[in-house]
């Protein structure tokens, strides 16, 4: 299968069952609001070494308190992990800045009898640091409570929305050169950036270190892909690189659910192939052994108006 000339390797991407939330910040204008998501959503590129994988979706439509708004998604590998990880991350990131509050920003992606739903609580953990002075509201079905600070008062929701998710879809861009291959992915990411429900958590959208499982150093558990590295092709048993392919970026995406995550997949690599230079889609997966979720790149495009032009 080619789409604009450049071929979609007959391949798979695997992905994994995650937990979910999505926060919304709120702050005195949208300036102040960006830093405190900026501040909670950073070094979360993935579970594997950071706990989260966390992004900020964009602008808040509606805000609780009418005031400017970011929203934000986080994922992790379990419901304990991701409450542990956010708990740190809206004390440490959110609390701390100025004019800032903290809501439930809902998954409204979601249907309503969706049975992976749960919540955590956030707010009623971190009540403590207000030292006895804090003080809860109930508005509706919903608490919030009121922790005192230097120039005000902090308020933030007591319970978050936590849901299954998936983590983990990707696809691989390989290009003639670095300047190709980073010019697709920068036109896949802003395309993708469209969707709201999806994150792509590493810095800028890509990632340019993938790894594969396992090392010949027993104490990693993951090293570099080296079928996909240009500069030791030569010296490896199986490069997936053939002659002109001189570098490979990738672009991971975490989701809400599987639809989204292959539309933003689809999506992505429509964009990519628009590039000069670009020779190859490809995508990671581990032979489908670990993960639930399978995204079949030359499915995902046929079911999105894709054609055989081979």
């Amino acid at each position: 299968m080619h789409l604009n000339g450049v071929e979609i390797e007959d391949t798979f991407a695997e992905a994994f069952t995650m937990r979910a939330a999505r926060l919304t910040v709120t702050a005195i204008n949208e300036q102040w609001a960006r830093h405190a998501a900026s501040a909670a959503t950073g070094f979360a590129t993935s579970v594997i070494g950071c706990g989260v994988e966390a992004g900020i979706e964009g602008t808040s439509a509606l805000t609780p308190d009418g005031r400017a708004g970011v929203d934000c998604l986080f994922f992790a590998s379990s419901k304990d992990e991701l409450e542990a990880n956010l708990i740190k991350r809206v004390g440490q990131a959110i609390m701390t800045s100025p004019t800032s509050a903290c809501y439930d920003g809902g998954l409204t992606e979601l249907p309503a009898n969706f049975d992976g739903f749960s919540k955590f609580n956030i707010g009623g953990k971190l009540r403590f640091f207000g030292d006895g002075y804090q003080a809860s509201k109930i508005i509706g079905n919903k608490r919030y409570w009121r922790i005192p600070v230097m120039e005000g008062e902090f308020l933030i929701e007591e319970e978050f929305t936590m849901a299954k998710a998936v983590g983990g879809g990707n696809f691989l861009i390989l290009a003639d050169s670095i300047e190709s291959a980073l010019k697709a992915s920068e036109a896949a990411v802003r395309k993708m950036q469209e969707i709201r429900g999806i994150i792509l958590p590493f810095p800028g959208g890509v990632v340019r270190s993938g790894s594969q499982v396992g090392s010949k150093y027993k104490f990693l558990s993951a090293s570099t892909n080296t079928a996909y590295c240009p500069t030791i092709r030569g010296r490896v048993e199986a490069s997936a690189l053939q002659d002109g392919i001189n570098a490979v970026l990738e672009i991971v995406i975490d989701g809400l659910t599987d639809r989204l995550v292959g539309q933003a997949m689809a999506d992505g690599i429509r964009e990519a192939v628009q590039v000069p230079g670009v020779r190859r889609i490809s995508a990671g997966n581990y032979g489908g052994r670990l993960g639930k979720y399978h995204f079949h790149l030359q499915q995902l495009l046929s079911l999105s108006g894709g054609s055989r032009d081979e």
